[in-house]
């Protein structure tokens, strides 16, 4: 009895800080990611209007660094940029570091400037967290299933191309994009 109630209390605690889940189909397989709405509740917000609104799907994966991270977005598989909502404030100071399998938002030298583009973590990328001497980047959710998929990115062979370098020589597209609980 003690036993049954032990376990339920813990199956329910963790499903109390479960977050959206969000199913990622690419021409490489799929995977799925759990967004952290409790730590990172702008960058959750922000990425599933992306998400909701249907432009994830048929952009690509622009940049992969073996050995460091795959990041995509925020360009059309004609490498046309696209469109993005207005950038939100960096939440990197949300205690989630960027560890291996973690996705985060990208942005440029601004912190304050991530829009659509995000990267996920091949490895603990411990540089990429924030510091009293370096803004960071925010981690605003975790790959749960697939991450072989993830790692299959990091092992194609990449190329500079239109101003970009690790550009992949065959794309790595986003062909469906989908929230698959709440």
């Amino acid at each position: 009895m003690l036993k049954t109630a032990i376990a339920t209390l813990a199956l329910v605690a963790t499903s109390v800080f479960a977050g959206p889940k969000v199913a990622v189909d690419t021409n490489l397989g799929r995977f799925v990611v759990e967004l952290n709405q409790e730590k990172a509740p702008v960058s959750v917000e922000n990425f599933l209007k992306y998400v909701d609104d249907g432009s994830y799907v048929n952009s690509q994966f622009h940049r992969v660094i073996p050995g460091f991270m795959a990041q995509g977005g925020g360009f059309a598989k004609d490498f046309k940029r696209l469109p993005t909502y207005a950038p939100i404030e960096n939440e990197a100071s949300n205690g989630l570091d960027n560890d291996a399998a973690t996705i985060a938002m990208a942005r440029t030298r601004d912190p304050n400037s991530a829009t659509r583009q995000f990267f996920i973590n091949f490895i603990d990328n411990d540089f990429l967290n924030y510091s009293v001497t370096n803004p960071g980047y925010a981690v605003f959710g975790k790959v749960v299933e697939g991450f072989d998929v993830v790692q299959k990115m990091g092992q194609k062979p990449t190329r500079s191309t239109r101003g970009m370098s690790d550009v992949p020589l065959d794309p790595i597209i986003i062909t469906k994009m989908e929230k698959i609980s709440d």
